[in-house]
């Protein structure tokens, strides 16, 4: 498939598989997640514009790359807050945004109920936070929402994807890539990946 990266490093996976373990603790969920959200944004971050520069090391000036570009990760309510921590660790100045969506249990739609985003979306590189790509109703609708905020260099972070919402992706958003560490290729009646990891945001915060 088209601007698709799945992670097969193996501390990604041998993290994957504790997140699908259903005796891991909420504590220990929450740490997996965010490490690893971190290790596939270093993928992610690939994208983000350089400039070259110098620096004075002690000895003598070097040849630099440097960042020039404003980073915002945007974490899809609730359960995407569990990713931006590992994030900032790798890039502490960024800005965070918040997208609050529910699915609705009958039609499986995604119903906006809260919007809060950096200024000039336009010149961020932006990282959607989206632990589950199920349907891909909610991830598309986000991707909707940063567009018309001016975004234009959008990536997809996802723990897990199914096939079906990384095809639902590719449909409605063909510029913006799905990086995760797994694709399952399945859904249930009710929307969730099989065999998945469960409801993300359960875990994550133990309710």
């Amino acid at each position: 498939m088209p601007k698709l990266f799945v992670s097969d490093h193996p501390l990604v996976q041998d993290k994957l598989a504790r997140l699908r373990d259903k005796t891991t603790n909420p504590q220990d969920f929450r740490r997996l997640m965010s490490e690893v959200a971190m290790l596939i944004g270093c993928e992610v971050l690939k994208g983000v514009r350089t400039r070259k520069s110098t620096v004075q090391t002690p000895l003598r000036t070097a040849a630099a790359s440097i960042l020039d570009q404003p980073l915002a990760f945007v974490a899809v309510l609730r359960a995407g807050l569990g990713m931006t921590p590992g994030l900032l660790e790798l890039a502490p100045k960024a800005s965070i945004g918040h997208i609050g969506l529910y699915r609705d249990e009958k039609t499986l739609n995604p119903v906006r109920y809260y919007v809060r985003l950096p200024k000039n979306m336009k010149d961020h590189f932006t990282v959607l936070c989206d632990p589950m790509l199920a349907t891909g109703g909610s991830a598309s609708e986000s991707i909707h929402i940063l567009k018309t905020d001016g975004a234009k260099n959008i990536a997809l972070l996802t723990l897990l994807a199914s096939k079906q919402g990384v095809a639902r992706i590719h449909k409605d958003h063909p510029d913006v890539p799905v990086y995760t560490a797994a694709v399952d290729q399945i859904l249930n009646s009710h929307g969730y990946i099989i065999p998945g990891l469960g409801d993300a945001g359960d875990r994550l915060f133990n309710t």
